[in-house]
């Protein structure tokens, strides 16, 4: 096993593209990294050691597999494209430790597949090179799964990797970034060069590490209210809060009266810009509107 160059190299990678004629599929978002040194920082990232149990989403041909499958306890992959599972079959035949679900994983019951696969006990981790053109909703359908995962590790374009961990007040925070700060502590492990992969892309990307957070003080009285009414606050960046709130519930006198009513109460300027405003801020603007009647 040692012989044969890893399946991160760029050779190795190229050989294992010519022998089963693959191209990468622009359709699912198909670059394959090829540069060992950020695998490894990957799975560093992710701090995976032999007592982990590990899912991977979109493992291609498995060069993020094979560095997981070195240190994992376990690792549980979904790869949506048929092609790939002879080829996942041959590049990963050294590791007993792998399985490849051929599911996509918005459709998976992720929780029984976990269920079945892995012996409990253990902690769980999610280490991924998620596929750029889906990759808001597979994060937002990994973090409202219930899965209690100790770790998440993944790869995305820098510019939504930048949206995810932005702060209130820079240009990039908007209604990802409050949806996911809202459940998780984000920030940037490292960024990804576009010279990484085969083909390259035209975006540069970045490794961004979610972990647990502690509940807010204050819990809005329903999460999913909370963020239909955060999207509607962002629905028109470059107007002001004001101006959003009254697109969300209309512009009658006795609405705006009770809208000004809410922003008064909690000390919260009409002509502030939604970009302005903390999770804790929507929180709070969720429970007021929601006892006010108009949530």
């Amino acid at each position: 096993m040692s012989q044969i160059p890893e399946i991160g190299t760029p050779a190795r990678t190229q050989a294992i593209l010519n022998r089963y004629r693959l191209s990468a599929k622009k359709s699912l978002g198909q670059n394959f990294l090829t540069d060992l040194n950020v695998l490894n920082k990957i799975v560093q990232a992710a701090d995976v050691t032999e007592n982990d149990n590990v899912i991977e989403i979109g493992p291609g041909i498995g060069s993020l597999t094979e560095q997981l499958a070195k240190r994992a306890r376990r690792v549980v992959a979904f790869e949506i494209d048929e092609n790939l599972l002879p080829v996942l079959e041959d590049t990963l035949s050294p590791y007993d430790n792998v399985t490849i679900v051929n599911e996509d994983i918005l459709q998976a019951n992720l929780p029984q597949v976990i269920k079945q696969t892995f012996e409990p006990g253990h902690p769980l981790k999610l280490v991924a090179n998620l596929p750029y053109y889906i990759t808001t909703p597979i994060l937002m359908n990994i973090l409202g799964s219930q899965v209690d995962f100790e770790v998440i590790v993944v790869m995305m374009q820098k510019e939504v990797a930048d949206r995810l961990t932005a702060k209130p007040g820079i240009k990039a925070y908007g209604s990802l970034s409050v949806a996911v700060q809202f459940v998780a502590n984000t920030e940037i492990a490292f960024d990804v060069p576009h010279t990484a992969f085969i083909p390259q892309p035209k975006v540069d990307s970045a490794i961004v590490k979610l972990t647990h957070r502690e509940p807010y003080p204050v819990m809005p009285y329903d999460a999913h209210t909370m963020m239909g009414f955060v999207k509607g606050c962002f629905a028109h960046r470059r107007k002001s809060l004001w101006n959003n709130l009254q697109g969300i519930f209309g512009k009658q006198p006795e609405v705006k009266e009770r809208i000004a009513q809410v922003l008064d109460e909690l000390g919260i300027s009409a002509q502030i810009r939604p970009e302005k405003l903390t999770v804790e801020n929507f929180i709070e603007l969720t429970n007021a509107f929601h006892n006010n009647g108009l949530l």
